[in-house]
């Protein structure tokens, strides 16, 4: 039985996994959390099924030297291609970032139609339809793959011409599909929501899974009684495989307060 005072575990393939962490933060501030971002091997939205199961594997192997309690896949790409397969070889609870999102998605939408956005991984992967159908048998889902979005997010262009014209170019095939919903699978989008939203319009809800994780999480943690008692004196803790410097920096605009230093790892030794 795993120590409820232990830390959750929160991986990516780099920056965009922290606005889950933010949303836990929000949602479940007394919980600890053990950060790892995979920055020396991003993008993993153009990567195999196969390459994604590694990284993820060895990841997993490194957060259970930090003794976590849980883990949360902050990774719509590894959630889609990892998930399933090591869930079943993990001792701790593991939870994905689509499940939730997709129940969410089914929930609010009006009229039925559904778009999905997301790395080319996830998109390919079919995931997010399969699992909102779960929901909602009738959904029509519409995916679009923007894999130009976590480029742009990790220069810091959250609010720039470039990006918005960029994704006027991406999602104008979605708005002519007249979809009431959109999730943004992948964690990087969040942080360009305002862009999304200024062209979708007000009438069209999107659905944020990394708000929709932290509340899974957080009733996980109190179904299993995993629930934090005493929270530890180093509450957050982050680590990378590469760039630490850039990631801190990075890392401080998001979660400012939060991340006050970055660990450098050799992922690959795990």
């Amino acid at each position: 039985m795993a120590d409820r005072n232990s830390p959750v575990g929160v991986f990516d393939s780099g920056i965009g996994g922290l606005t889950v962490a933010r949303e836990i933060i929000r949602q479940i501030p007394d919980e600890p959390i053990v950060y790892f971002g995979d920055t020396a091997r991003l993008p993993y939205g153009s990567k195999s099924k196969d390459t994604i199961i590694r990284y993820s594997r060895q990841i997993i192997r490194f957060l259970k030297t930090q003794n976590v309690k849980a883990i949360v896949i902050a990774c719509n790409t590894a959630s889609a291609y990892a998930l399933e397969t090591v869930e079943k070889e993990t001792d701790v609870p593991i939870i994905g970032v689509v499940r939730s999102g997709a129940h969410m998605a089914a929930q609010v939408t009006r009229n039925g139609r559904i778009g999905v956005i997301g790395t080319a991984g996830t998109i390919k992967s079919g995931i997010y339809g399969d699992t909102i159908r779960q929901f909602k048998p009738d959904a029509e889902v519409f995916g679009k793959a923007c894999p130009l979005f976590v480029p742009l997010v990790e220069e810091g262009l959250w609010h720039d011409s470039v990006t918005e014209e960029i994704a006027s170019r991406y999602v104008s095939e979605l708005k002519g599909k007249f979809i009431d919903t959109l999730v943004m699978g992948c964690t990087h989008y969040p942080l360009i929501r305002g862009t999304l939203r200024k062209i979708m319009g007000e009438n069209v809800t999107l659905v944020n899974p990394a708000y929709e994780t932290a509340i899974e999480l957080k009733n996980m943690l109190r179904e299993q009684g995993l629930t934090c008692e005493k929270t530890p004196e180093e509450k957050y803790q982050f680590f990378v495989s590469d760039q630490a410097e850039e990631f801190t920096s990075f890392a401080k605009s998001i979660l400012p307060e939060v991340v006050k230093e970055t660990k450098k790892i050799a992922i690959e030794e795990f």
